[in-house]
């Protein structure tokens, strides 16, 4: 399939330095499914990039496996989230209580569970995405930041938001295999029935040869070590 619709350019939700795992700077569908809007999405996450595998957790891998890891040992856990495009809040969904831990084997048949037997006509939207916010950008341009920690969304319905405000916080709600933050850009605001729309951020950093390089309007793939500063974010 070819794609033929230029990305909508946002700013980056996050700050400091982050991987995505799963991108469509790699592949498309970056989630291997076209469903709840999540063709282009984008998961995040921090990691240990001097440790073996880039573990995403202070733990080690035995202990992972072993006896599952608390939220608070991911690095990314109740990291800042922020506004990628001046707009309103649609929709701002809190109170989905997060996992005290992972599990890798729960976590797993969860995942699996909602891939497969999801019903978007009956089942609770929430049991996927957890904590979300939805903000429209523009004319049919919706931004879904989901899987937010519990309590952590600072926005309401109706709100006005800035670009680079504060929104809420990363975490592990829903259908999440560790915390992270997923993003996703669609035609409509109603997850269960949404488009993905291609999306690429207006500029952040990439390590590559021993140096960071500006990036500008780029969608990174699943090995690039980025990052975003708030000095780095353009002022309108």
């Amino acid at each position: 399939m070819i794609e033929t619709r230029e990305p909508v350019i946002v700013a980056f939700p996050l700050r400091g330095e982050w991987l995505s795992p799963n991108t469509p700077g790699t592949k498309i569908p970056s989630h291997g499914t076209n469903q709840l809007g999540t063709r282009y999405a984008y998961d995040f996450i921090q990691v240990d990039w001097d440790r073996k595998g880039w573990p995403a957790y202070r733990v080690s891998l035995p202990h992972y496996l072993l006896f599952g890891v608390p939220l608070n040992e991911y690095y990314c856990w109740g990291q800042e989230v922020y506004a990628p495009c001046n707009g309103i809040v649609i929709q701002a969904k809190d109170g989905y209580e997060e996992q005290a831990r992972t599990n890798l084997l729960s976590d797993m048949s969860n995942a699996y569970k909602n891939a497969h037997y999801f019903n978007p006509e009956k089942d609770d939207v929430q049991s996927v995405a957890g904590n979300y916010i939805i903000i429209e950008c523009g004319d049919n341009v919706y931004a879904a930041l989901v899987h937010l920690q519990t309590g952590s969304i600072q926005v309401s319905v109706g709100q006005s938001v800035k670009k680079g405000e504060v929104i809420g916080r990363v975490g592990h709600s829903g259908n999440s295999f560790a915390p992270h933050l997923h993003f996703q850009l669609m035609d409509s605001s109603d997850i269960a029935t949404a488009n993905g729309l291609p999306c690429a951020f207006e500029q952040y950093e990439v390590f590559q040869d021993g140096a960071w390089k500006i990036v500008v309007n780029g969608i990174p793939t699943n090995k690039d070590r980025i990052k975003f500063q708030k000095s780095d974010m353009k002022m309108e």
